[in-house]
């Protein structure tokens, strides 16, 4: 009551100007907090995002589920006990260590220093000076290493979390079925390249910033526990344990924010990219203004969203430096002078004011080291929640690629009905994914009551019965969306059987040629061999004069010498003309000579003449075509006809060059 009684006395003797800062600080919090939230609420640019078919709510929070997610990409992060990240995580952590130690040694040093400086004593003092420079080399070269220990752990966490996402991206057609055959999955770039590295930077952060502040703690706790009692520093110690617990909680959204952060970042992303890919369409067409549109409109909702964020971590702030900061140094206060209010206290009895002074400093600096080490602890849970968030996403997309490697596909329509493609029933389609026979066989094409069904459950073909031995070529027409991609997609295996038997030859024996064809990164020989490198080339027993007989073939010799040789480097969508790209792929065909190919309107920009000697030329190599083309001129060279009229009927007849087979 005494106390109480001396506080209420002092607080009616501050003058009410003294409130004043205070109070000024928190109106002017609110206040910006309101105009904030009124500018982006009221910005024209900045329209309410819509979710996406296939998007979830997104939730993120340091729980059970965000560390079973850690724990399974850290099995793949830390292959084992004695691999080399395991090395890299013993010496952050001795490193932290020494520098907690230096950091004792150094609070202990200066105090001796300035105490000869206020007993005036030279002598002392340069003595003092000169040992804390000896030690200066081994304070520096312990945060160098740190700092090393930091940055190599982080690239190898990155390197080979990166290693193993592609594994599974590029195995198969995982790739390809990610994009279209699942949606869960919007930005896989995204994901690939700036999660990956943020959530590396950002779990190596974590186990750094949790590290040091636990050394720290308990080495303080020690120090301070024998000269000050351990009342004191348990003190300090429980406020913020239990603030840190609140403010933890309080930061929970941050997860949340983070996912949707980096969704919205890869949206940006995409439509930037597209306007890129297509530069040239849109450029035809004029419509660079739409373009513009479109862009700042997806950057409108990003800097929404990023508003958003900034507002909650300024509101987060404001108490976590109140709470964890400015509170935590008036407790440490408390927490040291409690020992030196007590004249009781055995360890002070009988000591002169300059040691109590020393010891006072001593155990000040280690109780605000302390009070730091557990403000980063009460303050680690932020960037915990915000790792949950990017922890989030790569276990998503872990999940994903392996779901999609299984054959397990799951695509989300218009109207919001998700379709599982795991052996469930499909909403429009009671055609199973996966339940037709694929049977391997060389030099036959044959479908055997074979379904054309799309990813997104439609019925094109109910039942396709043909068979196509080697050396009967076959000319697939009809009009658009009747089924021709869904047919060569289901042969290519890009595609699931719905039913049905399908005998067809290994994938390396068919070859697809399309009508805009894809050319590499690399030499002009590479442009040929592709997706051969040389050394597979040389491991063939192909030479580069056996490559210029594949071009002259093509009738594009001169390339050759223009472009300056096979070595030469360019940028092939580019320079090549639109022809030049569709008979490197003849000669890329050529040179693989499979057994079947798909020929897609892949000679529409060539002349008749040069089309019909590569025509001639696949005749005798013995590689058997399915081609897509309109040309009456084609007839020739080959002896049946497919023709799917869009309705879901088809015909399979012999080609009669006389009859109008195609018409209507």
């Amino acid at each position: 009551m005494a106390v109480l009684s001396k506080l209420q006395l002092l607080g009616a003797s501050i003058p009410a100007k003294q409130y004043a800062p205070g109070m000024l600080g928190m109106l002017s919090v609110f206040a910006l907090i309101k105009l904030y939230k009124h500018e982006f609420r009221t910005s024209k640019n900045a329209p309410k995002r819509s979710k996406k078919p296939g998007e979830k709510s997104h939730k993120a929070h340091v729980d059970l589920v965000f560390f079973r997610k850690l724990q399974r990409i850290l099995k793949i992060l830390i292959p084992g006990f004695f691999s080399k990240e395991t090395f890299y995580l013993v010496l952050i952590a001795v490193s932290l260590l020494c520098r907690t130690y230096a950091d004792v040694y150094m609070i202990i040093t200066s105090t001796k220093i300035e105490a000869s400086i206020i007993d005036r004593n030279p002598l002392l003092f340069a003595l003092e000076a000169f040992k804390y420079v000896l030690n200066l080399p081994a304070i520096s070269v312990t945060n160098a290493l740190l700092k090393f220990g930091i940055a190599e752990l982080k690239l190898r966490f990155r390197e080979r979390l990166s290693a193993h996402l592609y594994s599974q991206y590029l195995k198969g057609f995982t790739f390809y079925k990610m994009s279209n055959l699942d949606n869960r999955i919007q930005n896989a770039d995204q994901l690939l390249t700036t999660d990956v590295d943020k959530f590396c930077d950002g779990i190596v952060e974590l186990y750094s910033n949790l590290s040091k502040p636990i050394l720290d703690v308990f080495l303080y706790l020690v120090r301070l526990g024998t000269s000050l009692g351990f009342s004191s520093p348990s003190i300090l110690f429980s406020y913020l344990i239990f603030t840190g617990i609140g403010l933890t909680y309080m930061r929970r959204p941050i997860g949340r924010l983070t996912v949707e952060e980096q969704a919205l970042e890869g949206e940006y992303r995409y439509v930037n990219s597209r306007l890129i890919s297509n530069s040239e369409e849109i450029a035809f067409y004029q419509g660079n203004q739409s373009e513009k549109d479109t862009i700042m409109q997806t950057f409108a909702s990003l800097v929404q969203h990023l508003r958003k964020v900034i507002l909650f971590r300024f509101s987060v702030g404001f108490v976590d430096n109140i709470v964890a900061k400015y509170l935590a140094t008036v407790v440490g206060w408390y927490a040291v002078g409690s020992s030196f209010f007590n004249k009781n206290h055995k360890p002070f009895i009988g000591k002169s004011r300059n040691e109590l002074m020393q010891e006072y400093y001593n155990s000040g600096r280690m109780m605000y080291k302390m009070a730091e080490a557990l403000g980063r602890l009460a303050l680690a849970g932020r960037d915990m929640t915000r790792l949950s968030g990017f922890t989030s996403r790569v276990d998503t997309l872990l999940s994903v690629l392996n779901d999609v490697n299984e054959g397990n596909y799951k695509r989300t329509m218009v109207g919001g009905t998700e379709n599982e493609r795991d052996g469930e029933s499909l909403v429009s389609n009671p055609k199973k994914a996966g339940s037709g026979v694929l049977n391997i066989r060389d030099n036959v094409i044959r479908f055997e009551d074979v379904p054309l069904v799309t990813p997104n459950g439609d019925t094109l073909i109910e039942s396709l019965s043909f068979e196509v031995p080697s050396g009967r070529n076959v000319l697939v027409c009809g009009p658009n969306g009747c089924g021709k991609s869904s047919l060569f997609r289901t042969l290519g295996e890009l595609w699931p059987l719905f039913g049905g038997t399908l005998t067809k030859p290994d994938k390396g024996k068919l070859f697809y040629v399309p009508q805009r064809p894809y050319m590499t990164m690399g030499t002009l020989r590479d442009q040929i061999i592709y997706p051969d490198r040389h050394f597979d080339m040389i491991r063939k027993g192909i030479s580069d004069s056996d490559l210029e007989q594949m071009i002259e073939n093509v009738q594009l010799t001169h390339i050759l010498e223009r472009e300056g040789g096979w070595g030469a480097v360019q940028d092939w969508m580019d320079v090549l003309s639109g022809g030049e790209k569709q008979r490197i792929a003849m000669a890329r065909l050529f040179y693989h000579k499979p057994q079947f190919a798909i020929l897609d309107e892949c000679t529409s920009a060539v002349s008749v003449d040069v089309e019909g000697a590569m025509y001639r030329l696949c005749r005798e190599m013995n590689i058997t075509l399915f081609t897509v083309s309109h040309r009456k001129s084609l007839w020739k060279y080959h002896e049946y006809s497919l023709y799917m009229d869009g309705r879901g009927s088809y015909r399979f007849e012999q080609i009669d060059e006389n009859s109008d087979q195609f018409g209507s």
